[in-house]
């Protein structure tokens, strides 16, 4: 419940009057407060409720405090959100095989802090284990630990440990029990059958008891767990020295397994279970009274669910009661001893009753007409009150700017000054696989997983168009050499990544024992198609792929590569995908090259009955199977070593430009100070009166040269007056080519000033690119996300694709800009901001350019790119920030999509008539972009 004022916020529950117009008056008319749920009867209670520190729409005050985070500053309803979201998350970490138990546990137990009440909780069950729980399992000294790995963020590994599964849990050997009884399998929502052999665990359940006598009882350390290794989540460490090394044989020897062990090896995820989640835990379940000496209680829904009594034990009722009066005693005593002795208090009521009756019953009038006068003036109060914060809210405060994108709105005014209302439409269908939402989302992952890690997978970069032209390539002569390459450098980097063998076999006969081999695929069953991957791609890990060779047998190596590391599981679409690379049809083994069927028979449906070489077969494959296939070894290559290398790589040589950017901007900054300093000498203060006087005595010495008729005794005084003149004049002429020449060299140390942060301005520039694909390298991160929270993606200069050439030439990736739908919360965070936002989408974006959850659409022309960067609005936060990004990065956007429309142009094929000879369509093909690609990276492989 969200608290303010450190207490919590209670809503108002419905008065008796109204529950019995429920029956009475079912038309009786109230005031109901839809985002509480709480009805009232007259309208002007409503008001003063944010006063009272109450949730209302009306004044989102943001005055309160999540109880779980403890994060304030929020309005209510994102508190309660808050709490919800760590609710949530906090359940489903939680082991649900403990929940009942530690239920069981904290019920009718009397105790003042919750911390004790965690601590004891904490105490019991830390070495306590149930069936069905998973567990980390410590063998031969190593840990393996698992971890959850995705393209945008990563976890480094940094420890070995097992996680195990607990099938069976063996109490403690007795005189009576010789023979071990396991645990059964108990629900989390019934509680065990009395008639049981031999109950697990149960003296810990009793907090009275204490923990030295609980274990004496009960020993944790006496139980006996068998438990089963998930060889499927152990993966390789990272992060430290390899010291596996010679044991590489033996990765796979615990898969599987079942071994008994004891709590002493054995451990929980830190996440699910420690004291602060166990006290997050207990915290959310129970509750308490506020009366003194009042047990912690399950929460009746929960305890319904779980299993927990929710009736008090007599015992425990009498004992909580002996408690109460205890307390209630202990308080009536110091409230004797405030108040004075009983006679001195029945001496003053003897007193009372001497002055009568009529003095009391005054008395108590006059207190009535005190109490109902305050009553009047604190309801005239919260009266005035009320209307002020009325009259406060119809005034309009000044918006600051940029504020919540949803919050602005697009007056007349800037509608006239042509700020444009609907965004430009991005096309859908312009995408490389159209309407497939999921086809595309998997080929972006992997074209840019590809070109990202091109250094580690030694291969080249190439444009996305490139990689659509290759994965539609559908002759097997002249083969694609990106084709080749891209799978050969994939499975050379999977050879890396441990695997079970036989993974796809075992998958599918698991599949065939559970359904059945009755439904076929192309048809052909279950056991047919393992029949035909027995022989194939045996030796897929030593088999040389080399560059020199044109990765000869790479097919082969790909069918190997999936029977090992692909399941049902992870690969759903594995069957059909290995049925298309092993059957052809029958009336199809004809040379390669020949020609198509006829339409007639294209409705029929596809049957594969005979088995052949899947060198022949790949040419035929769906480019959305293709696409499936890379997208697959992709998710696999992540968690390679090589690709961790790399990431470390660049995470250092990232802090190495952040600290030269530093430097950088340093001296740019004192370059700048040193050009202000020498622009003053260049330009100095005009000085107009050192300069009119000058200009007077040269006006003075020419007309003193010019008259004639002055007397010869006036011409011998002003003879020294003239030569003094002329010795100022030159001194002062002196002094200009001095000041000149002072100028000229600061007007040379200000243009070698200016060609120096010109350098470093440049520099900036190469920084900004360097980080740009470095930190590709680590996340990929969007530009940023507009007012409807669609993010808008530019995949162009990341990892090892670069945004310049050798010679100062534009290069492009994608030369595209991409906008993908929002997000399921993102959904849900428009809702709640805005109520109606689905009709101010259809005005702002339009019917058809609404993306759904998840949509992908891309603008491929410049000017919509610029009709949509003009449609963002700047006085929104997300909107800003995403408007300066495309300003930092125009410079580059624009040039590379310009070059890409030149180069589809260049490459359009101009309509001729059909060629007949399968020469000239050979010739055709080589002329596309994507197979004059070459992999100057490539490396030969042994």
């Amino acid at each position: 419940m969200p608290t303010c004022r450190r207490k919590r916020v209670l809503l108002t529950e419905p008065s008796p009057a109204l529950l019995d117009a429920l029956k009475n008056d079912p038309n009786r008319e109230v005031f109901y407060l839809a985002e509480t749920g709480e009805i009232f009867e007259t309208y002007e209670y409503i008001p003063i409720l944010p006063i009272l520190a109450r949730p209302t729409p009306h004044v989102p005050l943001k005055q309160f405090q999540c109880e779980v985070t403890g994060k304030s500053g929020l309005d209510y309803f994102q508190a309660l959100e808050s709490e919800r979201h760590e609710a949530r998350t906090m359940h489903s970490r939680f082991p649900d095989q403990l929940k009942a138990a530690v239920l069981k546990a904290v019920q009718w137990q009397v105790m003042g802090r919750l911390d004790h009440l965690v601590e004891a909780v904490y105490d019991r069950f830390k070495d306590r284990y149930y069936p069905d729980e998973k567990v980390y399992v410590e063998i031969q000294g190593e840990k393996y630990v698992l971890c959850l790995i995705n393209l945008v963020s990563f976890i480094y590994l940094q420890a070995f440990r097992y996680l195990a599964h607990i099938i069976q849990v063996f109490p403690p050997k007795t005189s009576a029990n010789v023979k071990r009884t396991p645990a059964p399998v108990a629900s989390s929502s019934s509680t065990p059958p009395s008639d049981e052999p031999m109950a697990i665990h149960k003296v810990a359940e009793d907090l009275k008891i204490p923990v030295k006598d609980s274990i004496a009882m009960d020993d944790p350390a006496k139980y006996s767990y068998k438990v089963q290794i998930l060889e499927e989540e152990r993966q390789p460490g990272f992060g430290k020295p390899d010291k596996s090394k010679g044991k590489e044989t033996n990765r796979g020897q615990w898969g599987g397994q079942l071994m008994d062990v004891d709590c002493s090896k054995m451990s929980r995820d830190r996440l699910a279970f420690s004291k602060s989640i166990l006290r997050r835990f207990i915290r959310d379940c129970v509750d308490r009274d506020a009366a003194v000496a009042s047990p912690w209680t399950v929460k009746p829904a929960i305890a319904a669910r779980y299993g927990v009594s929710s009736i008090m034990p007599e015992e425990i009722r009498k004992g909580v009661e002996t408690l109460k009066k205890g307390e209630s005693d202990k308080r009536k005593k110091v409230w004797e001893e405030k108040e004075g002795p009983a006679s001195k208090r029945q001496k003053r009521a003897a007193a009372a009753a001497e002055n009568g009756t009529e003095k009391i019953m005054a008395a108590i009038a006059q207190q009535r007409e005190r109490e109902a006068r305050e009553k009047a003036e604190a309801q005239q109060k919260a009266k005035e009150e009320s209307e002020r914060l009325a009259a406060e809210k119809k005034k309009k405060k000044p918006i600051r700017y940029p504020t919540e994108d949803l919050d602005v709105v697009l007056g007349d005014k800037e509608k006239r000054a042509g700020m444009k209302v609907k965004r430009p439409v991005p096309s859908k269908l312009a995408m490389p696989f159209g309407e497939d939402q999921d086809t595309n989302s998997a080929f972006l992952m992997s074209w840019n997983f590809i070109v990202v890690y091109g250094q580690p997978l030694h291969i080249s970069p190439f444009t996305m168009d490139d990689f659509e032209g290759a994965l539609r390539h559908s002759v097997i002569e002249p083969q694609c050499q990106l084709l080749a390459e891209i799978h050969a450098t994939l499975i050379y980097i999977l050879r890396t990544v441990p695997f079970n063998r036989h993974s796809a076999v075992i998958s599918l006969v698991d599949y065939k024992q559970d359904h059945g081999d009755n439904d076929s695929v192309f048809g052909v069953t279950i056991e047919q198609l393992t029949e035909a991957m027995a022989d194939v791609g045996n030796n897929w890990e030593r088999a040389p792929l080399r560059h020199s060779e044109g990765r000869d047998g790479w097919e082969e190596s790909l069918v190997g590569c999936l029977k090992d590391h692909a399941n049902l599981d992870n690969f759903p679409r594995l069957r059909e995908v290995l049925t298309r690379l092993l059957f052809s049809p029958e009336n199809t083994q004809e040379p390669s090259g020949s020609t198509a069927p006829s339409p007639s028979t294209s409705p029929a449906p596809l049957r594969l009955t005979t088995p052949t070489h899947p060198g022949q077969l790949y040419h035929k494959l769906p480019a959305k199977d293709r696409v499936d296939i890379i997208a697959f070894m992709c998710n696999l290559a992540v968690s390679s070593k090589a690709i961790h290398a790399h990431m470390e790589t660049c995470e250092e040589q990232l802090t190495a430009l952040r600290k030269e950017k530093i430097e950088v901007n340093r001296t740019k900054k004192a370059y700048l100070e040193e050009i202000a300093a020498l622009e003053g000498e260049i330009n100095p203060d005009a000085k107009p009166q050192a300069n009119g006087k000058a200009g007077d005595e040269d006006v003075a010495m020419h007309d003193l040269s010019d008259l004639s008729d002055v007397p010869n005794s006036d011409a011998e005084d002003a003879a020294p007056k003239q030569t003094g003149t002329r010795r100022s004049a030159a001194k002062e002429r002196e002094a200009a080519r001095a000041k000149a020449q002072s100028a000229k060299q600061a007007q040379a140390d200000r243009r070698r000033l200016e060609e120096e942060v010109n350098k470093l301005e440049r520099r900036l520039e190469g920084i900004e690119r360097e980080f740009r694909k470095l930190l590709g390298a680590v996340r990929v991160k969007p530009l940023g996300r507009d007012r409807f929270y669609n993010r808008v993606w530019w995949f162009d200069g990341m990892g090892a694709a670069s945004l310049i050439g050798s010679g100062g030439t534009v290069q492009y990736g994608t030369g595209r800009i991409f906008v993908q739908g929002p997000s399921e919360f993102d959904v849900e965070v428009l809702r709640r901001r805005e109520e109606d936002v689905d009709r101010r989408r259809r005005e702002e974006e339009g019917e058809e350019g609404m993306l759904g959850v998840g949509e992908w659409a891309v603008y491929n022309d410049l000017d919509e790119v610029r009709e949509f960067v003009d449609w963002l609005n700047p006085k929104g936060v997300r909107e800003l920030a995403l408007k300066n990004t495309f300003t930092k990065w125009w410079n580059h956007i624009a040039p590379g999509m310009r070059r890409r429309a030149a180069d589809l142009n260049a490459n359009a094929k101009i309509p001729e008539a059909r060629r007949s000879t399968r020469k000239h369509a050979g010739a055709d093909i080589l002329r596309e972009p994507y197979m004059q690609w070459t992999n100057r990276k490539a490396i030969n492989g042994s």
